[in-house]
């Protein structure tokens, strides 16, 4: 009995743009496990990346509130059962009031906001879920950027700087990742990108690097130069502006001024983990 479904075998398609072949082999190969599964077949050559839309299938809404003097934010998603339903106004006004309490002085908890959830969505109809949100705020300044379509968005936090200047400086940040151009971001610095990220990359270029059987210490540099490139295209310091490639996030930064850092950021697409 074979280890996947159909259903696995259209997701891991949608994952790598692999072909259905290639899919039902790999997903053979490695028991059914999928992020397996999309090593093994990136380690064949067959995809170059990995887009992990379709690991959750839910409709819904993304959200963003700053407040006006840009040293809080919030950003949720909040889910429905059906588009008809995410797209319904009084979702979206129950989506606008979940992500204002979230950001207020006055949230304290989560047992609070799973209560205000509960008295919000009760007219609905239908279940809604609200799947993640972020709250950020401290002594340098928060922005935000949602796509018109409400189903992609990102706050951004700054260090070192405040009020009508660094909250532009961080809703053009977010806009930036929002848009995830060239590559969607998945940390501030190398620094902080997850040793696990790196570790698997390395695996995946050692093995095709192999294969074209050049001597080790060409290999070693081979990886070394892949890895950096990496590096490269999931570090939100390192990447091209999307609106200036001439530039990258961090020239755009140090333009603000010395002490200017970013401190965090969170990216909430519907359809994605």
């Amino acid at each position: 009995m074979a280890a996947y479904t159909a259903k696995d075998v259209s997701e891991l398609r949608q994952r790598t743009q692999a072909g259905m072949l290639d899919c039902k082999k790999a997903l053979e190969e490695n028991q059914g496990n999928m992020d397996a599964a999309v090593e093994w077949l990136r380690k064949k050559g067959i995809a170059r990346g990995e887009n992990r839309a379709g690991r959750t299938t839910s409709e819904g809404r993304i959200v963003a509130k700053t407040s006006p003097d840009g040293k809080t934010g919030a950003i949720i998603e909040l889910n429905s059962e059906t588009d008809f339903v995410s797209r319904n106004e009084s979702f979206g006004q129950t989506a606008e009031r979940i992500a204002a309490t979230l950001m207020s002085a006055k949230f304290g908890d989560a047992g609070t906001l799973a209560e205000s959830l509960k008295q919000l969505t009760g007219t609905i109809g239908e279940n809604i879920v609200l799947r993640r949100y972020a709250r950020f705020g401290g002594q340098g300044a928060v922005g935000a950027y949602v796509h018109h379509n409400a189903k992609v968005g990102t706050l951004v936090e700054l260090a070192g700087i405040t009020g009508e200047a660094g909250q532009q400086l961080a809703r053009t940040i977010a806009e930036h990742v929002t848009a995830g151009v060239p590559t969607i971001p998945v940390a501030v610095t190398r620094d902080d990108v997850p040793a696990e990220l790196v570790e698997r990359e390395k695996r995946i270029f050692s093995e095709q690097a192999a294969a074209s059987g050049k001597p080790a210490n060409i290999i070693e540099k081979m990886v070394g130069g892949r890895i950096d490139k990496y590096f490269k295209e999931v570090t939100l310091l390192d990447q091209p502006w999307v609106r200036d490639d001439s530039k990258t996030i961090s020239e755009l930064v140090k333009q603000a001024g010395p002490g200017v850092s970013i401190r965090r950021f969170a990216r909430f697409q519907i359809g994605q983990e």
